[in-house]
């Protein structure tokens, strides 16, 4: 599995690339700046770009323009992207084209290697990989005219733990409950969110997406 990593610090890039490197991926390029990460980018296509809200030259949102339009240009282009905050403008735009794997973790989440590792590659297997405390922040800045406003509690809880990548078999085991019951909570999230019958796959992806889409926009905070 190819990786293009971007991060200004050093330490925490050279960091990134042998952990990667040690749980079976290729990194095929490991950059520093915006420019050279749109150059990897296209030249490499990889199966997950692994990026940082805040790179050179700007130390603003450069990370997150630059994976916008390289995924212009390569359409689906699996991006994880690596923030010390909350950017909802991500989950604005980059989800926008409903293509493509996607995910946000914030920085500290990093030294937890396997779900780090897990994050990396729900991603690149086209699912979504949200930290806890992103998709926390999203949830409430809801308004309540909003179709989630529907949702019982734990319908709300369930969504959450999808946004964080889990299976229902997962979700059954963290609220110990069985597979059926997390089953019908999944169901009545699509009812509610008007997501017409597909592959299971496809349904939660676009309830994470229905959610993250319908976040106010925020000002820019790297």
């Amino acid at each position: 599995m190819r990786v293009v990593i971007a991060e200004d610090l050093a330490l925490l890039r050279d960091g990134l690339a042998r952990l990667l490197s040690a749980n079976g991926f290729t990194v095929v390029e490991a950059v520093d700046n915006a420019p050279m990460l749109l150059r990897a980018l296209v030249r490499h296509r990889p199966d997950v770009a692994v990026i940082d809200v805040r790179l050179p030259p700007g130390f603003t949102d450069e990370g997150l323009r630059t994976a916008l339009e390289a995924r212009r240009r390569v359409p689906g282009l699996p991006v994880l992207i690596l923030s010390q905050y909350v950017e909802q403008l991500y989950a604005r735009e980059l989800l926008s084209d409903r293509s493509g794997g996607v995910g946000y973790l914030l920085k500290d989440r990093v030294g937890d290697v396997d779900r780090f590792v897990d994050a990396v590659r729900q991603v690149a297997g086209g699912g979504t990989a949200m930290d806890p405390e992103v998709v926390t922040q999203l949830l409430t800045r809801r308004g309540r005219d909003e179709p989630l406003a529907t949702l019982t509690p734990r319908e709300r809880e369930v969504l959450e733990l999808m946004a964080e990548g889990l299976s229902n078999l997962a979700i059954a085991a963290r609220f110990q409950v069985t597979d059926k019951a997390v089953a019908k909570h999944t169901n009545n999230i699509f009812t509610k969110l008007g997501l017409p019958p597909s592959d299971d796959h496809h349904r939660r992806v676009m309830a994470v997406l229905a959610y993250l889409q319908s976040a106010p926009s925020a000002s820019h905070r790297q």
